[in-house]
C-alpha cells in the first residue's frame, strides 16, 4: 500500500518503506516505478528478517557505516539493504527473479 506523506518521509527523502507501507513524499512520486520498486525491494528485505530485526541491523549497519566514513550520506549508501535496491531498482523484474538474503552479497564491497 502506497500513502502519500510530506510529514512521514524524512527531509531529503522521496520515501521510505515500513512494513507493509511504502510512504512518499508527495503524489507525483507513487507513479516513479523505479523509486516504488526501490521501496519494494525494502519491503521484501524486511519481510524476509521478520520485520524487526531489519531495523535493527539496518541502523546498527548505518552507525558503523557513520563511524567508517565520517559521512552521513556515504554512511547510508552503503548500507547492504540501500545498496541492493539503489542497485537495483531500474530492474522493474528483480524481485521476481531475487534470491533469499540478496542483501548479504552487499555487505563488504564498497559505493
Amino acid at each position: 500500500m502506497i500513502i502519500t506523506s510530506k510529514y512521514l518521509v524524512p527531509k531529503g527523502y522521496a520515501a521510505m518503506a515500513i512494513f507493509p507501507f511504502i510512504f512518499v513524499h508527495d503524489q507525483n512520486m507513487r507513479d516513479n516505478k523505479t523509486l516504488i520498486n526501490h521501496e519494494r525491494i525494502h519491503l521484501r528485505q524486511q519481510v524476509e528478517l521478520l520485520i524487526l530485526p531489519f531495523y535493527l541491523w539496518y541502523v546498527t549497519e548505518y552507525l558503523i557505516n557513520r563511524l567508517r566514513y565520517k559521512d552521513a550520506k556515504k554512511a547510508y549508501r552503503n548500507i547492504s539493504f540501500e545498496r541492493e535496491a539503489y542497485g537495483n531498482e531500474a530492474d522493474l523484474d528483480y524481485l521476481a527473479n531475487r534470491r533469499l538474503w540478496s542483501f548479504l552479497k552487499y555487505l563488504h564491497s564498497e559505493q
